[in-house]
């Protein structure tokens, strides 16, 4: 037996996963099923305050570990906040 469930959601949000949905060969209703399924066998629902790295973000900071990696565009280290005030002065 089929049922529906009524939830309320800002238009934007529902318009942007329909649209992807759509993208992956699916409607909205087989991607909110299958949360639910996923959250019905783990017994889990995952919620962070911290943001997860994206592949955009991954894109950008990559360069960045490799300077790091090669000790490019690196400040000397700085123990305490006199040593801090004085670089930041001398720049």
């Amino acid at each position: 037996m089929r049922t529906v469930i009524y939830i309320k959601t800002d238009n934007e949000i529902k318009k942007n996963a329909q649209k992807l949905a759509l993208e992956l060969g699916l409607n909205l209703s087989d991607v909110i099923n299958a949360s639910l399924r996923n959250f019905i066998r783990t017994r889990e629902v995952y919620f962070s305050s911290i943001p997860k790295m994206t592949l955009e973000l991954e894109r950008i900071l990559g360069p960045i570990d490799e300077d790091i990696k090669r000790g490019r565009n690196l400040s000397r280290q700085l123990s305490d906040s006199s040593e801090v005030n004085d670089y930041l002065n001398s720049l």
